[in-house]
């Protein structure tokens, strides 16, 4: 049995790394191209973030993605920095928390995939077919 009492809660450093791994998970050919995507951990979204997205409570915003979807993206866009999936450990951890039937590293990868989702253009059937995480 986990001695909880001598654990703290997974730091910024310890969520990019199940990060990494979820990423390093996904099959190919999905794997490659999510590899050119930045991710980020933060543990909250920016006010100027929450403001735009009319969100009044930070835990509500588990990650994000920064950029143009692939299936929107022409030759003629110019670059202002690279695509990005940005993942906020504290609503992760209230989320996990609330559940308390799912292992932190799985809802970190389910976030993930969701955020890969509207970079990449994947329908509901390609996101279950990458990330069957209920099952």
């Amino acid at each position: 049995m986990t001695d909880w009492a001598q654990l703290c809660p997974p730091d910024l450093a310890c969520f990019e790394k199940l990060a990494e791994q979820a990423l390093l998970s996904l099959p190919e050919p999905y794997r490659k191209a999510a590899l050119q995507v930045v991710i980020r951990v933060e543990d909250f979204a920016g006010d100027d973030i929450l403001r735009e997205m009319q969100i009044e409570n930070a835990y509500d915003l588990t990650g994000l993605y920064d950029g143009i979807p692939l299936t929107e993206k022409s030759v003629l866009d110019q670059p202002m920095g690279p695509d990005a999936i940005w993942l906020f450990r504290r609503p992760i951890l209230e989320e996990w928390a609330d559940r308390g039937d799912v292992p932190l590293g799985a809802l970190i990868g389910h976030v993930l995939v969701h955020e890969l989702a509207h970079h990449f253009g994947w329908s509901d059937d390609d996101i279950a077919a990458i990330d069957p995480w209920w099952e």
